[in-house]
């Protein structure tokens, strides 16, 4: 591409809106030309994410009033609050395209929404969304004009039982254990979610209703036949960043680890992002990258998958720019080749 994409990030100063910010001002393709934050506007964006400070001299500014005037855009991210980006998108001035990176758009019932996120529908516009699983959805991806950005917990958990729902090789329910860090609960502490309440201990939360959970089972319905269910168990760990997600299930035919293997490869062919490792990945390696790594290992009958990612990175901002890379005609990796460090 010879012009610069012209990007608008609306929620600037959260965790999210850090790393898409972390990530686009890098980016060879992409002119940063709005980022927002109401609490903060007027300030420097280095003021309040301090890991930028001389990389940019971007101000964040109030959200805008009408933002139909916004004419210039190529596509806004909203890294906002559940609820907020409901209201805004629909007033986008075409063709301005947009990657909601909130669970505004995520889900197609409207009761099934309004149970886990208690928010009314979006209505009409919901169809123009597009689930932003990038490795399962790329096609519709790269004609959509707004997509849904996973969530974290769904991202990890979909990623690594698609190929086997994909092959139609679930012989039962399956179980989800997955864990995330604190950083998964926004920029500002709360009585439960604080690092220093989380930095010693360890629990479960929101079992049986975490909001991912349709969202999940909304996609695996349609890889494949996905109908049995799932107990979706979502716990807090003592690290800043990071997901780990624990997968099981009873295969329908005998499996080897070289058949699963060999299946997970083909499926993740073209998949830069996700990788296949031995014995168990680690959130080590993965923080502050875009990748997936998984491990697959069965006893013939029973499997278990293990995926890990960054929750700020595949699991929000970095998945959302490969989103957008697609939505735009770019290579899909482009300005998301980070490795990860040692240790």
């Amino acid at each position: 591409m010879n012009n610069k994409i012209n990007v608008a990030i609306f929620g600037g100063s959260g965790y999210g809106g850090s790393e898409l910010l972390r990530l686009l001002l890098f980016h060879p393709n992409v002119e940063i030309v709005l980022v927002t934050a109401n609490e903060h506007a007027g300030k420097p964006v280095s003021d309040i994410h301090k890991n930028l400070n001389g990389l940019t001299e971007l101000i964040f500014q109030p959200a805008p009033e009408n933002i139909r005037s916004l004419i210039d855009l190529d596509i806004a991210f909203f890294a906002l609050p559940h609820g907020q980006a409901l209201k805004l998108i629909p007033d986008l001035p075409e063709p301005t395209k947009a990657v909601d990176l909130s669970g505004d758009f995520r889900i197609n019932d409207p009761n099934v929404f309004e149970r886990f996120y208690k928010h009314v529908h979006s209505g009409a516009i919901q169809k123009q969304f597009v689930y932003g699983l990038t490795e399962t959805n790329r096609t519709a991806i790269r004609s959509a004009r707004f997509v849904a950005n996973p969530g974290c917990f769904a991202t990890a958990t979909l990623l690594a039982l698609a190929p086997l729902v994909g092959s139609k090789l679930v012989g039962g329910r399956i179980i989800v254990d997955a864990k995330t860090g604190s950083s998964g609960s926004g920029i500002k502490p709360a009585t439960n979610t604080h690092h220093p309440q989380r930095t010693n201990s360890f629990y479960v939360y929101k079992p049986f209703i975490h909001q991912h959970l349709p969202e999940i089972e909304q996609h695996l319905s349609s890889l494949g036949d996905y109908q049995d269910g799932m107990v979706f168990m979502t716990h807090s760990m003592p690290v800043s960043r990071g997901i780990f997600a624990s997968c099981y299930l009873e295969s329908n035919v005998g499996l080897t680890n070289e058949d699963l293997h060999n299946l997970y490869r083909k499926f993740y062919e073209d998949s830069y992002f996700v990788r296949l490792v031995d014995g168990s990945p680690d959130i080590n390696w993965v923080k502050t990258t875009n990748f997936c790594d998984i491990s697959i290992h069965t006893d013939g009958k029973n499997i278990a998958i293990f995926s890990a990612i960054d929750n700020l990175v595949k699991g929000a901002a970095g998945q959302a720019v490969q989103n957008m890379n697609l939505m735009f005609g770019l290579d899909e990796t482009t300005g998301l080749r980070i490795v990860g460090t040692n240790p």
